[in-house]
């Protein structure tokens, strides 16, 4: 682990975009930014986590300006590398997004793609919701999108589940039931030489984040299995979930 940039440093940096990933895909980035435009309806955006720019680039390029707040330089310096991505479009603040403050209010912030989960505490994610509402303008929106914990994959006694097995990489995710801590760990083989790491998570449950956000003075308004706005069922694998800040 790279003590300055956490778990996302310059190795996991130089791999992060892997076009054959499905969250690279051009119609899951341009879902996702054709949701956050329509939130942000002209006014400003705050990534939390916005890394190297996956979604911030579109949302960018729809005329949205995008801040964001990342506690990695590594990655911030990939999105630097790619059009659109200097400081000039895109600002940045290096610090902890549960905590650190920026200048200004905001139409609409995000977290995309589990990365709620990244804060590995409850009271930490607590913080980052009323972060994120102090930095809402009135009738603003605060966005996650994040998985629903798939505990019913884990037979009794189990508490792992690989979710990737290739002759050469490993990967599974272990889960702590009790504490809610997940980690997902990965191992990779080659050429006689071994390589592991992992990353550790909190998973969080949808009606948790709902107390969350009304512990931080937002409501739920709309909740969804995707960025298409399919319904969220008890079959759904992940949401996407709006809370708004009151107008009033």
């Amino acid at each position: 682990m790279d003590d300055e940039d956490g778990y996302f440093g310059d190795q996991v940096a130089a791999t992060y975009d892997d076009p054959e990933d499905e969250m690279f895909r051009p119609e899951a980035v341009n879902a996702a930014a054709g949701f956050l435009a329509g939130l942000a309806g002209g006014g400003r955006a705050l990534e939390l986590g916005i890394g190297t720019g996956r979604i911030a680039l579109p949302l960018s390029e729809r005329g949205v300006p995008v801040h964001g707040i990342d506690m990695s330089r590594a990655m911030v310096a990939r999105m630097r590398e790619k059009p659109g991505g200097d400081a000039e479009s895109i600002g940045v603040t290096i610090g902890d997004f549960a905590t650190t403050k920026v200048d200004g209010t905001f139409r609409v912030a995000y977290l995309v793609f589990n990365t709620i989960m990244n804060l590995t505490t409850q009271r930490a994610q607590v913080d980052c919701f009323r972060n994120v509402a102090a930095h809402l303008a009135p009738g603003g929106t605060f966005v996650i999108e994040v998985m629903v914990p798939e505990l019913r994959k884990l037979p009794a006694g189990q508490s792992v589940v690989p979710f990737h097995v290739s002759p050469t990489r490993w990967a599974f995710d272990s889960y702590d039931i009790a504490t809610q801590a997940v980690s997902s760990n990965y191992v990779r083989v080659e050429d006689g030489r071994g390589e592991y790491r992992y990353i550790p998570f909190r998973y969080v449950w949808p009606a948790e984040l709902d107390l969350m956000a009304q512990l931080a003075g937002l409501r739920l308004r709309e909740r969804w299995e995707g960025w298409a706005r399919e319904p969220f069922t008890s079959e759904s694998g992940r949401h996407v979930s709006v809370w708004e800040k009151p107008a009033d």
